[in-house]
């Protein structure tokens, strides 16, 4: 089989999902990550063969994309703030919006000495890890209700140990990993099982001088806009908010911030566009201070960044 003709049948057959681009692209995607041919290499080289042992695995990969299976599963990991994150089911596909917060955080922790953070909703650890990597002094503790998640979180990179930490069972340890080739820079961020809807749980590992989020926002409402591969995959629970209440973690959040954020710390979270005005008034009225709304790249409102 040439790849020409895999990545003309792949297209194809990805086009009652995606745009005729978008399958392209995500045809192109796997045939680079799972053959090590350039994206041109079919155009330059149009005789190049698929190697007939990566025929089979080819073929299955586009059966799981032609369900709906996110690209991002299909290969086992996500880009993120010039890294590749591991993800599969059960653990939300990081999106490039969410590295505009990363980069908002990470200059509100540049210049202080030995900073604390907390990320709310950790999810895969994406945010977790990349500020413990960009702000090398920083100490960033993860949390999530999600057992999937965490584990996730704790394996994104190879090594590491399994400790107990003081005060805690054994059932409660918390894995501590090191990415290979950036020990030297990184204080290992922590992950631990907690609900934060809960806003009156004992928590003794404030203060923080940043908490970031990217909670559940969607409206179940909106579930008829989104595609196959994001609502037949990715996990309800980390998307989707009830119409009736869709404020309801950052009201968590604004908790969280009165009770283990420093004063003069900084709040920083992802929003659902529709609805910054009210997340904003939210913030404002449980008495936190200098609530700002920030728009993405699309000139969507994403993001708020508050004080305490």
């Amino acid at each position: 089989m040439l790849l020409a003709d895999f990545i003309r049948r792949g297209t194809a057959s990805l086009e009652h999902l995606y745009p005729s681009p978008e399958a392209r692209g995500l045809v192109l995607m796997l045939c680079t990550e799972r053959l090590g041919v350039e994206r041109y290499t079919h155009l330059v080289e149009p005789q190049t063969p698929v190697p007939p042992g990566r025929e089979a695995g080819l073929e299955d990969d586009l059966r799981r994309l032609c369900a709906g299976e996110p690209i991002q599963y299909v290969l086992g990991f996500a880009e993120f703030c010039g890294r590749r994150f591991k993800v599969g089911p059960g653990v939300l596909v990081p999106r490039p919006e969410t590295e505009q917060l990363v980069t908002a955080a990470v200059a509100e922790l540049r210049g202080k000495d030995a900073p604390r953070v907390l990320d709310l909703c950790t999810g895969s650890g994406c945010i977790a890890w990349s500020l413990a990597l960009e702000v090398p002094e920083a100490e960033v503790i993860g949390v999530d209700l999600s057992d999937e998640a965490l584990r996730y979180a704790e394996n994104q990179f190879s090594g590491g140990q399994r400790v107990v930490p003081q005060g805690h069972s054994r059932s409660e340890a918390r894995t501590l990993i090191l990415a290979p080739g950036e020990q030297a820079r990184c204080r290992r961020p922590s992950f631990f099982l907690a609900d934060i809807l809960d806003t009156e749980q004992a928590f003794p590992y404030g203060p923080f001088d940043l908490i970031v989020s990217n909670p559940p926002y969607v409206l179940e409402r909106e579930r008829a806009l989104m595609r196959p591969n994001v609502l037949d995959w990715e996990p309800a629970m980390a998307l989707f908010v009830p119409d009736g209440d869709p404020l309801r973690f950052y009201r968590a959040i604004a908790c969280w911030a009165q009770r283990f954020l420093r004063p003069g710390g900084a709040g920083l979270v992802e929003i659902n566009e529709a609805l910054g005005a009210e997340t904003a008034a939210l913030f404002r009225s449980a008495g936190l201070k200098n609530v700002q709304i920030h728009r993405d790249f699309f000139q969507k409102e994403r993001f708020i960044r508050f004080t305490r």
